[in-house]
């Protein structure tokens, strides 16, 4: 057994643990390519989770140049300069060195499958090797329930699957339901009722959809026109109000519903509902059109940075931890492409992880506020990924879970939703076969075998009791829930 490291690594790379070309081919990178192939190669391990703990430590230690000036000395960029010419230092030192790195990180995995830069990695061993189809277009709305999907762009999430997927900005829901059916995507980026309503016929043409993971929980608003900022105080001051929702089969319409309804209105008489493309919302707004709206972010924060409105409470004080956007595909195009269809899901359960941390939402919210995504201020899209905001009355808020990155769909929200959509005329009774819903549509096993693969702890039942503010939903009886809610607020 030798002793000396730069013999033992040498012994490694003769039992074929470091294969000689990948030293030979670190001679020719760059300094920068270097020091990256380096650190991934020690701290890759087939682990997302060790990943981002090696990112942390990296961004603790101030940045890679850093943590290189700590494993080789103040030369450390001599170091690199030369071994790129192959001239000071020798094959036995710069194998020392790789040696000292590789301590520094304390994860010398010496595997022979490291992994390179997120940009250009291979699919993971535990995906499926063979995808049928490389390049795809998923559709979404410029929102920040859409962060797993878009930032899985920029971020490399979806390269590091072995997929070259292009994210394409929609107008409205409808365009995105439109899209869907006419077979112009290869996935969506929906509201979570989108898939129960396309699948069964509501408001369309029945076309098959599933669920493949929740995008976010929490992370919508209603928000008052500043006019109303003096005489609206609660519920029932709504009344008379035009006011905007996404979609009518979002959880934006039934959390506005369920609000109202518990204030003693009418959703259907005392007030005008309307669908708004979320992009136009503040400018309707402004323009008089809309009193108040229930719309995802980033648009509430950005009518408060514009001042035309006010945040009048955030939906997670309705019910903490709600669903609201989704990933999904068609059941025919799951059909042809099972190995892709698993692969980009779980590059999207792995940027939900991602986006969870605290930890990386700035970085995130830069990369989100470019043209082609959201095309936003930074300020308004740190504000709602961080939770530190303004409500424009003046007051600063900090609330960390205003939204947050929970993939698991569990199927109690399938039964909800299919509920509130049967009290509210969105679906006939005939129709609601929860169970059915929840099971079909709704891939909650599916999301389960992801987490775990990526070393995560998903939840080991499917459906749960339900808290929201006025009542508790038990998905063993969605149809008692919809009587009882009728005969509680008498709508």
């Amino acid at each position: 057994m030798p002793h000396e490291p730069s013999e033992l690594i040498n012994d490694l790379v003769r039992m074929g643990l470091y294969k000689p070309e990948a030293l030979e081919l670190a001679k020719t990178l760059t300094e920068l390519e270097m020091k990256e192939a380096l650190l991934l190669r020690q701290i890759g391990g087939g682990s997302p989770e060790r990943e981002r703990f090696f990112q942390d430590l990296i961004q603790e230690a101030g940045g890679v140049d850093q943590v290189f000036s700590a494993a080789f000395g103040v030369n450390a960029k001599e170091f690199f300069s030369n071994t790129i010419r192959n001239s000071e230092f020798s094959r036995r030192e710069f194998l020392k060195r790789i040696t000292v790195a590789a301590a520094l990180m304390g994860a010398a995995s010496c595997s022979p499958q490291a992994k390179e830069p997120v940009g250009n990695q291979p699919p993971p061993t535990n995906s499926p090797t063979k995808l049928e189809k490389k390049d795809l277009t998923i559709g979404f709305i410029p929102i920040t329930c859409a962060t797993p999907i878009v930032m899985s762009e920029p971020l490399g999430f979806y390269s590091k699957y072995g997929l070259n997927v292009k994210v394409k900005k929609l107008a409205s829901w409808a365009a995105v339901r439109d899209s869907a059916i006419a077979g112009e995507l290869d996935a969506y980026h929906m509201l979570s009722p989108m898939p129960i309503a396309i699948t069964l016929g509501l408001g369309s043409a029945s076309f098959p959809i599933k669920l493949a993971s929740i995008e976010n929980i929490n992370g919508q608003a209603i928000t008052i026109a500043m006019k109303h900022k003096d005489t609206v105080k609660e519920a029932k001051d709504f009344k008379g109000f035009k006011i905007g929702v996404p979609f009518p089969f979002s959880m934006h319409n039934m959390l506005l519903r369920y609000y109202l309804a518990a204030g003693g209105l009418d959703p259907d008489k005392d007030v005008q509902i309307s669908p708004v493309p979320p992009p136009d919302s503040v400018a309707k707004m402004s323009a008089g059109d809309l009193d108040a709206m229930l719309m995802p972010d980033p648009f509430n924060q950005r009518a408060v940075f514009e001042k035309i409105g006010f945040i009048h409470l955030l939906t997670k004080d309705l019910w903490n931890g709600h669903p609201c956007c989704a990933f999904a595909a068609s059941q025919q195009w799951i059909d042809t492409n099972p190995n892709t269809f698993r692969a980009v899901n779980k590059a999207i359960v792995d940027a939900a992880a991602y986006a969870n941390n605290p930890k990386n939402r700035p970085e995130i919210a830069k990369a989100l506020i470019e043209r082609k995504y959201l095309n936003q201020p930074l300020p308004v899209v740190e504000a709602v990924l961080t939770g530190k905001f303004e409500d424009g009355l003046g007051n600063t808020l900090d609330v960390p879970d205003r939204i947050g990155f929970d993939p698991y769909p569990w199927k109690s929200y399938a039964k909800w939703i299919a509920s509130q959509m049967v009290r509210w005329d969105l679906m006939p009774k005939n129709k609601a076969d929860y169970t059915k819903i929840s099971q079909d549509i709704f891939l909650t096993d599916l999301s389960a075998e992801l987490q775990k693969e990526l070393g995560q702890t998903p939840p080991t039942t499917a459906e749960k009791t339900e808290t929201l503010k006025y009542d508790t939903f038990d998905p063993k009886d969605p149809a008692a829930y919809v009587d009882a809610q009728i005969k509680k607020f008498k709508v």
